[in-house]
């Protein structure tokens, strides 16, 4: 796996792919700068080499083609928003072009110095990126001598340029940024462990979000904690009371299959015991513990129960390798935090006890940070909906295009 490590780029015009789709306030001010700060190592290590640097990205969803942006319109997702905290960032001018393949857009890219930055403007104006038009992708490749992929989140995108790019390149020429190669390696950490017991917590709402990963999960883990809503699917499928709780109807055969193939591959199935139930989708709702086997009419489960939370956390701070995706409840509402808060306790102490946990997926990333243990976690992934697919066994085509032979 060739990362920017392995090159040099001493007078060389790297084009960097990244993620800086990052959250802008009302005042299309950045909120949260984790998805550039993550990419700062690669873009300073071509800089440091002597390298110059041709970056692109996406940014929220346009609907809008770019000449209508032209005019005006959808301003708020071009990238110049980001390219005042990139300066600081990066300590140096950052030149901002307000489209991706003009003359005059080549003309500046193909004159840059060492040490000069161009960020080129939201790919997604232009619907070719997203169709992953071959010519769309051959023009932006005129942009740099070496590809650099470094945008894990896209990864699972067939984009004009996080894969179809790669084409235009050698495969001397195509390289991983440091955190594409750090995503992949801690992904792999995970589901080619040879340290055991591996442990997966799966929360969130939705059985049918999480199949294919708890399927692809049962011949590494040793152990899957199921949580959040989606646990009280696993409860019908057993015959159980549980009230007005969420539910898929349509999966419970899926979740009985589910019970039968855990009990074969000898992985240990964990279901939270206990519900915090309530009776109402609300933070002023009344509330109440209940038996998972048996929660009354009018009541429904909102997180995980202290017996729940207990056992969960046994069989975590036992663990040599965790993975963590998805909250045990409805963490956004204080009255229901309580289990998500558990197990993010539980997984900072397992990893300050030596063990390695791996944090993805939006709301359980969002989690951590809510909880202000992202630095108390081994890793914590960028990915989102790329990880899912990663830990599914999918092959994601931003990885499989540099990875491509001639």
């Amino acid at each position: 796996m060739q990362t920017v490590n392995d090159i040099s780029f001493k007078q060389t015009r790297a084009l960097v792919r990244v993620d800086f789709n990052v959250p802008l306030d009302d005042n299309l001010i950045i909120s949260d700068t984790t998805r550039i700060d993550a990419a700062l190592p690669t873009l300073k290590k071509i800089l440091k080499d002597g390298g110059s640097l041709v970056i692109m990205s996406h940014l929220g969803r346009p609907k809008l083609e770019y000449q209508s942006v032209k005019l005006g319109a959808e301003e708020k997702f071009s990238l110049a928003h980001v390219a005042d905290y990139l300066e600081d960032a990066l300590n140096t001018e950052v030149i901002f072009l307000d489209d991706c393949i003009s003359e005059e857009a080549f003309k500046q890219t193909k004159a840059l110095k060492k040490g000069e930055v161009v960020l080129l403007e939201n790919l997604r104006y232009y619907p070719e990126e997203k169709a992953g038009e071959i010519d769309f992708a051959q023009m932006l490749a005129l942009h740099g001598q070496v590809y650099v992929n470094d945008a894990f989140g896209t990864a699972h995108r067939a984009h004009a340029s996080t894969a179809i790019i790669a084409d235009s390149f050698t495969h001397e020429n195509k390289c991983f940024g440091l955190l594409m190669a750090a995503e992949i390696e801690n992904a792999n950490r995970v589901l080619q462990s040879k340290e055991k017991p591996v442990t997966a917590i799966l929360g969130g709402a939705k059985v049918s979000d999480k199949i294919k990963i708890i399927e692809n999960l049962l011949p590494v883990a040793d152990h899957i904690i199921i949580g959040g809503g989606m646990a009280y699917t696993f409860f019908k499928a057993q015959g159980f009371e549980i009230g007005n709780s969420l539910v898929e109807e349509d999966r419970i055969e899926l979740a009985k299959e589910l019970i039968e193939k855990a009990k074969e591959s000898n992985t240990q199935l964990l279901l939270p015991k206990d519900s915090v139930v309530a009776d109402a989708f609300s933070d002023e709702a009344n509330t109440a513990v209940a038996n998972n086997e048996k929660i009354d009419e009018g009541w429904m489960g909102l997180d995980i129960g202290p017996d729940a939370r207990d056992a969960f956390s046994e069989t975590i701070l036992s663990s040599k390798i965790i993975l963590w995706n998805g909250p045990m409840g409805v963490f956004e509402m204080s009255k229901f935090q309580g289990g998500t808060k558990a197990i993010a306790d539980a997984v900072a102490d397992a990893t300050q006890a030596g063990a390695f946990s791996l944090v993805g997926g939006g709301d359980s990333v969002a989690a951590v940070n809510k909880f202000a243990y992202n630095d108390k976690v081994s890793y914590v992934s960028t990915g989102g909906g790329a990880m899912l697919e990663y830990f599914e066994g999918k092959t994601l085509p931003g990885i499989a295009a540099i990875l491509k032979e001639d």
